[in-house]
C-alpha cells in the first residue's frame, strides 16, 4: 500500500507543481482583478458539481461495489455493472449540461449574485461558465474509469490525468492572443483538459481490458446497492459543496480581489490535500474494501493506521509553513506582473486561515475509508452535515469582519469538527482501531510541527534581506533538515516504529 500511496502522491505532486506553474502564469497575466475574479467563479462552478456527483459521491459508492462484485461474482458481472452505471452517468450529465447551458445567466446570477453590482463581471462570468461547464460531463467519465482502474490497483493514469489540466491551461494562456481575453484563454484550457483527460483514462481502461460499453440500466441488486450508498454520499458531498457555494456567493460581495485571494490561497492549500489526503484516500479505500471483503479486518485497520500517521507526517511541514510564513510563500510564488503586494497580503491571510484545519482535512479521507469500505455512507453523511452546519454559521459571522480569510477559517473549523466526529464514531463502532502508537505518533508530530514553525519564523527573520523568491528556498532547505531530524528523534523518544502494523 505504501508503494501505491507514494506513486499516487508522486503523480499528484507533479500535478501540483505544474498547477503552480499554471497559477503563477495566471497571477502574472490576470492578477487579482476583474478577469481573475470572473474566471475563478466560472472555474469553481463545474468543480462544485464535480465534487458532488463525481469524485466525492461517485467514487465512494462505486469503488467498494465494483470491488465486491469483481471479487465475488467475477469479471463479467463487474463489466455489466460498470456498463449500467456508465449509461446512467451519460444520461444525467448530458441533462445537467443542457440545463446549465440553456440557463447560464440565471445559474451564474444565483451563485454569484454580488457580480450584479460590478460592471462587466456578470457578463464575463456567464461567458466563461458556458465554456468551462462541459468539463464536468467529461470529467465524470474520467472518474468512472479511474475508479475501475483503482479497484484493480492501477493508480497511475488517474493520478496523472490532472497534469493535463495544468498543461492545457498553460498552453492556452501562452496562446492568449488568439482569444477574446486571457480569461477566455484560461476557460478554453479547462475544456481542452477535459477532452484530453477523457481520452487518457478511456485508453488506459481499454488497454487494461477493463472498459465496458454502456448497458441498459436495470435496478438489480447491485445497482440498488450502489444507489443506497450513492444517495447519502451525494447528500454528504452536496453538504460540503454547499459550504463552498457559500464561499462563492459571499466572496462576490467582497471588494474586487476577494475571489482571487480565495482562489490563489486554495491552490496552495490543495497541494498537501491533493498529494497527501487524496492519495491516502485513493489507495486506502480499495485496499480496505478488498481486505474487509476477504474478512481480514485487522489488516484493514492496520493499513488505515499507517495511512493516517503517514498523512500527518507529510502534512505537518505544510501546516507549520502556512501558519508561520504565509507572506513569504505567497510573495515568492505569485508576486509579479499584475499580482502586487496587496494581493499577496490578502492571499497570505486566507492561506493562514485555511492552514488551521489542514491536519484534519488530510486525515478525513483516511477516516472516511473505514465507513465507505463497508458500504456505510450514512455515518459520514451525518458527520459532514453537522460540521457543515457549524461551518455555514461561522461563515455568516466572520465573512463581513475578516473577508475571504473569515470564509477560510470557517472551512478549517468545520474540517476539525468533521474529523473529530468521524474518529469518535469509527472507534465506537469498531470500524477503526487506532492504537497507542498512533496517539504517540500524533503527539510527536504535533511537537515537531510547533518547533518547525518557530524555526521557520527565526529563519525568515535571519534572511530578511533576501527577496521572497530567494528567501523561500533557503528557508525550505533549512526547514526540511530540521524537520527530518526532529521527527527521527521524536519517534525514537516516543517509541513509534516507522512501519506501523
Amino acid at each position: 500500500m505504501i508503494r501505491a500511496f507514494l506513486s499516487v502522491g508522486a503523480w499528484t505532486l507533479l500535478s501540483r507543481v505544474t498547477g503552480f506553474l499554471r497559477d503563477i502564469l495566471l497571477a502574472r497575466v490576470l492578477g487579482a482583478g476583474l478577469l481573475m475574479d470572473a474566471f475563478a467563479v466560472a472555474f469553481r462552478l463545474p468543480n462544485h458539481f464535480r465534487a458532488i456527483f463525481a469524485e466525492g459521491a461517485f467514487s465512494t459508492a462505486f469503488i467498494p461495489a465494483y470491488t465486491r462484485i469483481r471479487t465475488q461474482a467475477g469479471e463479467a458481472a463487474a463489466a455489466l455493472f460498470q456498463g449500467r452505471i456508465l449509461s446512467l452517468v451519460l444520461v444525467t450529465q448530458l441533462l445537467l449540461l443542457g440545463l446549465v447551458l440553456a440557463f447560464t445567466p440565471g445559474f451564474v446570477g444565483l451563485l454569484a449574485p454580488g457580480f450584479a453590482g460590478r460592471p462587466g463581471a456578470m457578463t464575463l462570468a456567464t461567458e466563461l461558465t458556458q465554456i468551462t461547464f462541459p468539463y464536468l460531463a467529461l470529467i465524470t467519465l474520467v472518474v468512472l474509469w479511474t475508479g475501475v482502474l483503482n479497484a484493480e490497483k492501477r493508480f497511475v493514469a488517474g493520478a496523472a490525468a490532472p497534469v493535463l489540466l495544468n498543461l492545457a491551461m498553460i498552453s492556452t494562456l501562452l496562446a492568449g492572443a488568439a482569444f477574446t481575453t486571457l480569461a477566455h484563454a484560461a476557460a478554453w484550457g479547462v475544456l481542452l483538459a477535459g477532452i484530453l483527460e477523457t481520452m487518457l483514462l478511456g485508453f488506459a481502461a481499454w488497454r487494461a481490458g477493463l472498459i465496458a460499453w454502456p448497458a441498459r440500466p436495470r435496478l438489480d441488486a447491485d445497482v440498488r446497492g450502489f444507489f443506497r450508498a450513492f444517495g447519502p454520499a451525494v447528500i454528504g458531498a452536496a453538504g460540503v459543496q454547499i459550504a463552498m457555494f457559500a464561499d462563492t456567493i459571499l466572496v462576490t460581495f467582497l471588494p474586487q480581489g476577494g475571489a482571487s485571494a480565495l482562489y490563489y490561497a486554495d491552490r496552495l492549500y490543495q497541494l498537501p490535500i491533493g498529494v497527501i489526503g487524496i492519495a491516502a484516500g485513493t489507495v486506502l479505500l480499495p485496499e480496505m474494501s478488498r481486505l474487509i471483503a476477504e474478512g481480514r479486518t485487522d489488516e484493514a485497520h492496520a493499513q488505515q493506521n499507517r495511512a493516517l500517521v503517514l498523512s500527518w507526517l507529510l502534512a505537518a511541514p505544510f501546516f507549520a509553513g502556512f501558519l508561520a510564513i504565509p507572506e513569504v510563500i505567497v510573495a515568492a510564488l505569485f508576486e509579479r506582473g499584475a499580482f502586487d503586494a496587496s494581493a499577496s497580503a490578502a492571499t497570505a491571510a486566507v492561506l493562514a486561515a485555511y492552514a488551521v484545519g489542514l491536519p484534519a482535512i488530510v486525515g478525513i479521507r483516511s477516516m472516511v475509508a473505514s465507513f465507505h469500505a463497508r458500504g456505510d455512507t450514512k455515518t459520514p453523511l451525518y458527520a459532514s452535515l453537522t460540521a457543515i452546519g457549524l461551518n455555514l454559521l461561522i461563515k455568516l459571522v466572520l465573512w463581513n469582519r475578516l473577508g475571504a480569510a473569515g470564509l477560510a477559517l470557517a472551512t478549517a473549523i468545520g474540517a476539525i469538527v468533521n474529523f473529530g466526529i468521524l474518529f469518535v464514531l469509527a472507534k465506537r463502532q469498531g470500524k477503526a482501531a487506532p492504537d497507542r502508537r498512533v496517539g504517540r505518533a500524533a503527539l510527536a508530530l504535533a511537537v515537531c510541527a510547533v518547533l518547525l514553525a518557530g524555526m521557520l519564523v527565526a529563519a525568515d527573520r535571519a534572511y530578511a534581506s533576501f527577496t521572497p523568491l530567494a528567501r523561500l528556498p533557503v528557508i525550505a532547505v533549512i526547514g526540511a533538515i530540521f524537520y527530518a531530524s526532529a521527527v527521527a528523534l521524536a519517534f525514537v523518544v516516543a517509541k513509534v516504529p516507522l512501519r506501523l502494523r
